[in-house]
């Protein structure tokens, strides 16, 4: 299944070349994986300064982008664990 939020693929030689981000896919559950990661990152910008991935993202790029970022995130975790049929667990921060 394709979710859309990964940009398509046109590699050859090696040479990774990827392009734009499509509207492929099931457009329901692309739109709750942005509107999850668009709470994120505004709960985020509105919170203490961190060093973890997200606060770097919101640090270098435009608040939308930084929530495609984390959906797609977000989205191949949830592939894995699907894959893989294991849990989800934290990784805490030492």
């Amino acid at each position: 299944m394709t979710l859309g939020l990964t940009p398509k693929p046109h590699s050859s030689g090696g040479k990774e070349r990827l392009g734009r981000i499509s509207k492929m896919g099931n457009r329901y559950l692309r739109r709750l994986l942005y509107l999850g990661a668009m709470a994120q990152v505004s709960a985020r910008r509105r919170g203490e300064p961190g060093n973890d991935w997200l606060w770097k993202i919101i640090q270098r790029t435009k608040p939308k982008q930084a929530a495609i970022a984390l959906a797609n995130r977000m989205a191949r975790t949830v592939y894995a664990l699907l894959k893989n049929g294991t849990e989800f667990k934290v990784a805490l921060a030492a």
